[in-house]
């Protein structure tokens, strides 16, 4: 017999009530916050083959305490009103952890991407784009869209263009929209960003010696074992990331085609090389395939990384957690059942609200970049480069000693786009890292980071509404 489990909706509220228990705002505020303040279901006809199909597609903004909204668009056959629901409620969250000054919002279409060709999908996005226009859900202050599960730079650019036509006199049209190609007003190092974001909330978790000491495990990210449950965007430039930067070894992987092990570790870039030309994980060499369903979740290793779709880890299979720290990056990876269960066994959760926030944090990047109409270090970089060259001569002049032509041009190398953005992206998670562990190691009830995340947005948020004089 099946165990009945929380939607994904009713797992956020209720880590949500978890939270708002430890905090002191007015029930009529908290209820504000908790609401999603405008939900659009549209259904749309689109040509497809030599016939129309109905389309079913959502856009939710759940709230308005800052403007624009901002969220990504997922393209999914499993798409439906409470999904885009409780994705949008962490988009508040999520912008308010890493303090982006964004309001929460999602969107989706119900839609398998793998069964339309890109010329059908196109025209999908084209339409989707045209319904969000007609009723004001887009805009460069009013919702911005980003990529999420099943659509990445190419359907941004779609949307920027269709956005354009209809709005071509804007002077920031191209900020309607982030998660586009560099070449057409993107961001280098937007593609990245999610899973690089993982790397540096995980990193900071592995140094925090408390938490170590609490799990058995010594601090530092390097030499830990880890077990990566999807392989797209997010699981790809977490993995390779966290090996080349981190030295963390990766023992697991898990794709829809299979669960491959090696305890001595998988190299993820080559593994990513070997996928492409073979169109399976499974084979590659060295690793050894697990046939059962949930092998993944059943692999001894020091952190379990789910950055597939929500609810993967469920009260059915939580007790199979042999890890001791789980990193939410994808989107509600755990149900709020199976945390009741992971927590009682000592597991750590990096809730998905701060750990994935990478991605919304180089969006607002963009989003900046485009609003000031200038490539970031343009300015600066070579003032810069030629101050620190000045600085090199004198220091070679007053000590007598010269320095190697690459090692001067190491020193004084100006930061480029991408430096930045990877700074920013650090600064970020490294500060809202230590906002929530200062919540953790005070709230003497609070036992868990989600809780401890939950508390941090929910008073940045209360805060933002009794500015505005809403809740006196």
């Amino acid at each position: 017999m099946s165990i009945k489990q929380a939607s994904f909706f009713e797992s956020v509220q209720r880590n949500f009530d978890k939270a708002a228990v430890h905090i002191n705002h007015p029930k009529g505020l908290l209820d504000q916050i908790k609401t999603c303040n405008a939900v659009y279901q549209m259904q749309f006809p689109v040509k497809i083959g030599n016939s129309y199909q109905v389309i079913e597609a959502y856009r939710v903004q759940h709230s308005h305490h800052r403007l624009p909204t901002k969220g990504g668009i997922r393209f999914s056959h499993m798409v439906n009103q409470d999904e885009v629901m409780a994705l949008a409620a962490l988009m508040t969250y999520k912008c308010a952890i890493v303090d982006v000054p964004f309001g929460g919002a999602k969107g989706g279409v119900k839609i398998s991407p793998r069964s339309y060709r890109p010329e059908e999908l196109e025209r999908i996005t084209r339409r989707y784009t045209v319904e969000l226009l007609r009723k004001n859900f887009i805009g460069p202050s009013v919702d911005v869209p980003a990529p999420d599960y099943g659509t990445g730079e190419r359907e941004m650019a779609w949307i920027l263009d269709t956005y354009a036509t209809f709005k071509g006199g804007e002077i920031d049209a191209v900020g309607c929209v982030t998660g586009k190609p560099v070449a057409q007003n993107g961001i280098s190092g937007r593609t990245e960003a999610t899973g690089r974001g993982v790397y540096y909330g995980l990193r900071e978790l592995c140094n925090d010696a408390k938490i170590m000491k609490s799990i058995g495990l010594t601090p530092g990210i390097a030499g830990k074992t880890a077990v990566i449950q999807g392989l797209g965007n997010v699981g790809s430039y977490t993995g390779t990331i966290a090996q080349e930067e981190g030295d963390m070894v990766v023992v697991g992987v898990s794709e829809m085609e299979g669960t491959i092990y090696n305890p001595k570790g998988i190299n993820v870039k080559d593994l990513i090389e070997f996928r492409k030309k073979t169109g399976s994980i499974i084979g590659f060499p060295g690793s050894k395939e697990l046939k059962g369903k949930q092998d993944w979740i059943k692999i001894e290793c020091d952190i379990l990384i789910p950055a597939a779709l929500e609810s993967t880890i469920n009260a059915e299979n939580a007790s199979m957690v042999k890890a001791k720290i789980i990193g939410e990056a994808a989107n509600g990876p755990v149900t709020a059942d199976a945390e009741a269960i992971l927590l009682e066994k000592g597991v750590i959760i990096v809730p998905d609200m701060f750990l994935n926030a990478g991605g919304v944090t180089v969006s607002y990047f963009e989003w900046l970049k485009n609003l000031s109409h200038i490539r970031f270090g343009r300015m600066d970089k070579r003032f810069n480069q030629n101050t620190y060259g000045n600085i090199m001569s004198s220091v070679e002049k007053l000590t007598g000693k010269s320095m190697s032509t690459q090692e001067k041009n190491m020193i004084t190398r100006g930061a480029d786009e991408i430096d930045l953005v990877r700074s920013g992206l650090e600064e970020t998670m490294v500060n809202s890292f230590n906002q929530i562990i200062e919540v953790y190691n005070k709230k003497k009830r609070v036992h868990d980071l989600r809780t401890a995340a939950f508390i941090c947005a929910l008073d940045k948020v209360a805060a933002d509404y009794l500015t505005l004089g809403v809740f006196p």
